[in-house]
């Protein structure tokens, strides 16, 4: 059978002689198709007759290293490739593969000795070690690739030769600190390398990262290579560390400002406080190189990051310069002045943003953001305990949700008649779903209040906006407490529970609450919702068959109540995490 096989492949072959170029291509393209279809056999059966026929043929030869490791049978490419080479041996194609043949057949010594004398008539040239290392590598002789491109290297005379294939191979076999120095080398000779850099390095293992900022930081690195290192720390996330490795790395500005345009956009993607500072700073530090009109844009920038970050003071340093700025365009300043008073609100300065809100820097700006401000400063003030204030910062607005603020403001006044009133002009639109749903059940709160009730209720629901909510619980149950059963108490004692509940160590409060008002809370709605409260109050502390109890009390005792389909999401979640017996 063997040697009816090696007939045919000779009679093949001599055929194979005659046929013209065209036809042999034809074959060639035969043999892809019969490895596409898993006919390895036949493959290997026509690209060596195309050999035999015409030795120097670089595809046939290709096609059976494909081919014959798969059939096991790589010993039989090597004699093809050598008479190849006899035939044409300035061809650099036949060269590379009778390197990669002979470390497939595990022949380090004429691997070897064929990459040197390839090198010979190539001196200069990369090409006879690159080829070398990748057969090596792609037979997971990992450090011998190494070695070989090391060889390379000191052969070459060039240090940094081969850095980016010793950077790959010592990412890929967790050698970081060898990566790092290698990036570091690759990039400082091509900078474009860098975020590719970044890219494998940033793969290192929180154990190995502090070797690779140090090896990219050490005395003699480059700044490219030290870039390197901020991108990496910023991305491990300690921005303040990222800057400061970062700002030591900064040149004249002709040179700077690209690199801190990029560290500016790279900071923006963590969201942190952290680094939205540093990319305040980084465009402040930007905004010092370049031109007025690209400067005032980016202190803009620097503004919106720094009050980001919590920190109105660098904040307003940036956008006081850029609205006192005559080169910035009408569109700049209006953001600029939208993003000042905001800082200054943010930052407690609240009659200075009035004073600007309502002056000649609150004229630049546009409808909305006026709006927006006001109502800010008016949330702002509320909280500072000065209502009358906070309703003049409204006074040149009508929109919708300013309307609710007149609302919320005289409810907290203890007018609760003419909150009524703004909070139903508002209608049920003003504002985000959240909004629109406070206000909703507010209106529902007081709808029974009189006019006498409002002042202790408004007091206590202006105690609560202030953020002080242990005094609110008390100052709402005194509040109830002056009600008429049938004139809001309820509904005030179930808002005075749900406050107490989300408090902590106030637990047994809220519980006393919620009974007072299932016991003596009468027909309306104020009694089941307190018995769902109460009921999520004991899922929360772990007493998960109390809180079954009450669900099912509330469901049955109070079937048509609004709050039955929650209370049987309730019932089926507390139960599910009973275990069975």
């Amino acid at each position: 059978m063997l040697r009816r096989s090696r007939a045919s492949i000779l009679a093949v072959a001599a055929l194979a002689t005659l046929a013209p170029a065209g036809a042999r291509a034809q074959a060639i393209g035969r043999g892809f198709d019969f490895e596409r279809t898993g006919r390895l056999d036949s493959a290997a059966t026509l690209y060596l007759s195309t050999a035999h026929g015409d030795p120097t043929n670089l595809p046939a030869l290709l096609g059976l290293e494909r081919v014959l490791p798969k059939l096991g049978r790589t010993w039989e490419l090597l004699p093809l490739v050598q008479r190849a080479m006899a035939h044409d041996s300035a061809n650099g194609g036949l060269r590379g593969l009778l390197v990669r043949v002979y470390v497939a057949l595990d022949l380090p010594d004429s691997a070897a000795a064929a990459t040197g004398r390839w090198a010979r008539v190539r001196p200069g040239d990369e090409a006879p070690y690159r080829e070398w290392a990748m057969a090596l590598s792609d037979n997971h002789a990992y450090e011998n690739a190494r070695l070989a491109l090391l060889a390379g290297r000191t052969a070459l005379g060039r240090p940094a030769a081969f850095a980016l294939e010793l950077a790959a191979l010592s990412t890929m076999t967790g050698a970081w600190d060898d990566a790092a120095r290698e990036w570091g080398a690759l990039v400082t000779n091509t900078p474009a390398q860098a975020p590719t850099a970044v890219a494998q390095l940033a793969d290192a293992p929180a154990e190995q990262r502090e070797a690779v900022v140090r090896r990219l930081t050490a005395a003699g690195a480059s700044p490219l290579a030290a870039r390197v290192a901020a991108e990496l720390v910023l991305g491990w996330g300690d921005p303040t560390r990222a800057w400061t490795i970062f700002e030591a790395t900064l040149g004249p500005p002709a040179e700077a400002t690209n690199a801190l345009r990029r560290f500016a956009d790279l900071a923006r993607a963590p969201g942190t406080p952290g680094a939205w500072r540093v990319r305040g700073l980084a465009l402040s530090r930007f905004a010092g190189m370049v031109p007025e009109p690209v400067a005032v844009r980016a202190r803009v920038d620097a503004g919106q990051a720094f009050l980001m970050a919590g920190d109105a003071v660098a904040a307003r340093a940036e956008l006081e310069r850029v609205t006192a700025s005559s080169s910035a365009s009408p569109e700049v300043q209006r953001l600029a002045a939208a993003t000042l008073i905001a800082a200054m609100i943010r930052d407690g300065q609240l009659d200075s943003a009035a004073v600007r809100l309502r002056g000649p820097m609150g004229e630049r700006l546009g409808m909305d953001d006026r709006a927006a401000l006001g109502l800010a400063l008016a949330r702002a003030l509320i909280r500072q305990g000065q209502l009358a204030l906070a309703d003049s910062a409204l006074a040149n607005d009508s929109s919708l949700e300013t309307l609710a603020m007149h609302g919320w403001i005289a409810l907290y006044s203890g007018d609760v008649g003419q909150a009524r009133a703004w909070f139903r002009t508002a209608g049920p639109y003003a504002g985000d779903r959240r909004e629109a749903t406070e206000r909703t059940a507010m209106l529902a709160l007081i709808a029974g209040v009189g006019e006498e009730g409002g002042p202790a209720l408004g007091q206590a629901l202006f105690t609560l906006a202030r953020g002080d909510s242990v005094a609110a619980v008390s100052r709402l149950r005194e509040a109830a407490d002056r009600l008429p059963a049938t004139g809001g108490r309820a509904d005030v004692l179930v808002l005075a529970g749900q406050v107490a509940a989300q408090l902590h160590g106030a637990e047994q409060i809220a519980a006393e609450v919620f009974g007072d008002v299932v016991r003596t809370g009468g027909s309306g709605a104020a009694p089941p919702a307190a018995e769902l409260e109460w009921a999520r109050l004991l899922g929360r502390q772990g007493m998960t068959s109390d809180a079954v109890q009450h669900l099912e009390h509330l469901i049955l005792t109070y079937p048509g109540s609004a709050v039955v389909p929650e209370a049987r999401r309730e019932l089926q979640r507390l139960k599910g995490a009973i275990p069975k017996s």
